[in-house]
């Protein structure tokens, strides 16, 4: 990486060894290097994962939920902490998933990414007409907040706040209560 001159591009970021120390990100022509997230970051977004898996069941909704993986978007290549994807586009396996396949994005904001996790992604997904975005806070207490885009900017829909059960409507129906996601 420290050899790499001139502007990068998804090419070169999909090139990079995996590296479990660091998220790679493309924004324009800028790399984005974000650490491994924490056990508590994790053990809430396989938590929500599974929750979304079993919605999406539940709903009959032809979807993939999946955590960490490269989404496409026009102006780089990001990857959200969870995307709930159409079935079709992830089908063959593929390397990158295109932003058009994209129903929600998830992120879960840590120490390190408030600014991306709160402004710049989310400006990002309303800009790639993403469906919906949720961004789950940890501090100080869990709170997932729940957007939908509308005219093309998100609008907040819902405040899932801890120790309440908040039933969402969309992308399919679920409830959740925040407080169970990041708890030992």
């Amino acid at each position: 990486m420290t050899e790499h001159t001139g502007p990068w591009t998804v090419a070169d970021i999909l090139t990079l060894p995996e590296d479990r120390t660091a998220r790679f990100e493309l924004l324009g022509e800028s790399l984005v290097m974000s650490p491994p997230p924490g056990v508590r970051h994790q053990r809430a977004s396989f938590r929500l994962h599974v929750a979304l898996e079993a919605a999406a069941r539940a709903a009959g909704a032809p979807v993939e939920v999946l955590e960490g993986v490269n989404v496409l978007l026009p102006s780089g290549l990001v990857v959200p902490d969870l995307v709930v994807a159409d079935a079709g586009a992830t089908a063959d396996d593929p390397v990158t998933v295109d932003i058009d396949a994209v129903q929600l994005v998830v992120e879960l904001v840590s120490p390190g990414n408030r600014t991306m996790d709160r402004k710049v992604k989310p400006m990002l997904y309303a800009e790639a007409a993403v469906p919906y975005f949720w961004r789950l806070e940890f501090d100080p207490a869990p709170m997932l907040v729940v957007y939908e885009l509308d005219g093309g900017r998100y609008v907040e829909r819902a405040t899932a706040l801890a120790g309440a059960t908040t039933h969402l409507d969309a992308p399919f129906p679920m409830t959740i209560d925040p407080a169970g996601l990041s708890r030992q």
